[in-house]
């Protein structure tokens, strides 16, 4: 975690950050959040995040204190504070500091806070070795469009497949994967690329977003359909995408290994692709 934080407009030591115990957030998880790679000390994917971020906002009622250049400006002078070169950085909304009732307060300043990370993304040795998937149920909320703080469901999970040994859990729901407990989900079958299309039952991944389009750039082809897990179990390729790894291959699910067990061509390309283009918006 980084040393200098940002909250309600002012960069702080993060010892020092202190939010009130009747913030919504805090009390009914009422909010949402982001994670905005950086790379070369420069946000990337900003188009889709701000989409995405003001489109969460949108969904529940909520304003945020700050439009898209002060956004751009906390965003900058936290990469700077904390000389950040490659990692990512959290953001969050809440609606603030209310008494304890359901429905949403009058005239409430909302609070908004951010923080950095730094963690390896374009040189990261799981590109190379593929990560080990574990299945889950999916027990979350019908809203999953929304980029809520409510994340226990998402909690629960990753417990169960931390304690199985696995990178990544993908949840199941009626039979189908939905996507991963924190990331979107692609199996691969006879040069065809399978992933689930957008609806309310799944988050609209931003990765997921600029990889569908430079599929078409490059003539992949690609389907957006459900799929099963028996269907994941004999594909011939999967991998997953998110802010903090891009793309990674998949090269176990459940303990059975997928293809030839190794990273696959198709993600490996992707990944390619993916890093280039984020590269070059770092370095424009």
């Amino acid at each position: 975690m980084s040393n200098i934080v940002f909250l309600n407009g002012d960069y702080l030591e993060k010892e020092d950050a202190k939010v009130s115990i009747f913030d919504r957030g805090f009390l009914f998880g009422d909010g949402i959040y982001e994670v905005v790679p950086v790379i070369n000390s420069k946000v990337v994917d900003k188009a889709p995040f701000f989409e995405r971020f003001e489109g969460s906002l949108s969904k529940i009622e909520l304003q945020s204190p700050y439009n898209r250049e002060e956004v751009m400006e906390i965003l900058n002078t936290l990469i700077e504070k904390n000389n950040l070169v490659e990692g990512g950085i959290y953001m969050q909304v809440t609606r603030g500091v209310a008494p304890r009732e359901f429905f949403f307060p009058s005239d409430t300043p909302s609070t908004f806070m951010a923080f950095i990370f730094k963690k390896e993304i374009i040189h990261t040795p799981l590109a190379k070795s593929g990560v080990k998937v574990s299945s889950v149920t999916d027990i979350r909320w019908k809203r999953r469009d929304i980029k809520s703080i409510s994340l226990l469901g998402q909690v629960l999970a990753k417990e169960e497949v931390h304690q199985k040994g696995a990178f990544e859990g993908w949840m199941i729901e009626d039979g189908f994967v939905t996507e991963g407990t924190s990331s979107s989900a692609y199996i691969v079958k006879d040069g065809v690329i399978i992933t689930r299309p957008l609806s309310n039952l799944i988050l609209p991944g931003i990765r997921r977003k600029i990889l569908m389009s430079l599929t078409k750039d490059h003539d992949i082809k690609v389907e957006e359909r459900l799929f099963t897990l028996e269907e994941a179990l004999d594909a011939d390729e999967a991998f997953m995408s998110s802010a903090t790894v891009f793309v990674l291959p998949i090269i176990e699910i459940d303990g059975q290994k997928i293809g030839d067990g190794k990273p696959g061509p198709m993600a490996t390309k992707l990944r390619e692709l993916y890093v280039q283009a984020a590269l070059e918006e770092a370095n424009s």
